[in-house]
């Protein structure tokens, strides 16, 4: 595995990658769920790539980005190990914005919603630092999690407004025993908070078992997903959303799909998860997942 500092190394070591190459961008402090992503693009492409860079430009002013995990060292061996070829870890946040940078990508409507609406910011800094990695990294394939469901809707609308010859791969959440997504943010709940955050998986399960049961009322299931929410002690919800799949906006009647939705603190940590409705349903109606 060849590690690239600057963009200057990285593009010399992506010229000689055999093709095609699939790309895993991720902010580091990695856990199973990134892995599951190089995995998968290790057994259908002939090189791959991943970033670790915590990108300053999705972080709030309220949210404190000194305070997010970083540790170089575990993130490469664990890449290593995983089969990736190459790693691109930029060397400072100047390398990727240097002084007087001044260009951003926005992908209008579906940004807009849920945690657009939340964290007003976030998805310019995502499209924006995604962009950039596609252009350097140049792959044909890449690689994300459903876990972040709205961000892999917006990443596949920045590739087809922008013509990127690429394939988007949207991978299964990968989850705790108990069904709590796994997440980097994890790791800032306290044994009380962790005992309480599964709690976003029996919503998801509610919801599910709902429509199983025959309702298709999306008011009806929001209602229902956010009163088990709100009995938790330690959440507070932000949204519980029950939203076309394809562009977010918010249903009355679910027919034929629906993408459900969870944001919730538990304690100062925001959690969130999703799930499709037909249980089961890729989030994207193309090959979404490692064949």
């Amino acid at each position: 595995m060849r590690l690239a500092r600057s963009i200057s190394e990285l593009r010399s070591l992506r010229a000689s990658l055999p093709e095609p190459v699939g790309f895993v961008p991720t902010m580091g402090s990695l856990h199973e769920g990134h892995l599951s992503l190089v995995r998968c693009s290790h057994q259908e492409c002939a090189s791959t790539a991943a970033s670790i860079f915590v990108n300053p430009t999705q972080f709030a002013p309220s949210e404190d980005l000194s305070a997010y995990p970083r540790d170089l060292d575990r993130d490469l061996s664990m890449l290593e190990k995983a089969g990736a070829n190459l790693v691109f870890a930029p060397v400072s946040d100047g390398e990727m914005y240097p002084p007087g940078y001044a260009t951003w990508v926005t992908v209008s409507g579906i940004t807009e919603r849920l945690e657009g609406a939340s964290r007003p910011t976030h998805f310019r800094g995502v499209t924006t630092v995604v962009a950039k990695l596609f252009s350097l990294v140049r792959p044909q394939r890449a690689y994300f999690g459903q876990k972040d469901a709205q961000q892999a809707l917006v990443i596949d609308r920045l590739i087809a407004d922008l013509d990127f010859d690429i394939e988007l791969v949207v991978a299964p959440t990968v989850r705790e025993p108990d069904g709590l997504a796994m997440s980097s943010r994890n790791t800032y709940l306290s044994p009380a908070e962790r005992r309480a955050a599964p709690v976003l998986r029996r919503a998801l399960d509610l919801a599910e078992s709902l429509w199983r049961d025959g309702e298709r009322s999306a008011e009806e299931i929001r209602s229902r997903v956010t009163a088990l929410l709100r009995a938790e002690p330690l959440a507070r919800v932000d949204y519980a959303s029950v939203a076309d799949p394809g562009t977010l906006e918010e249903l009355e009647t679910i027919s034929p799909r629906a993408l459900v939705s969870l944001a919730v603190r538990i304690g100062k940590t925001r959690l969130i998860d999703n799930t499709v409705l037909p249980p089961g349903s890729p989030l994207l109606e193309r090959r979404t997942s490692c064949s």
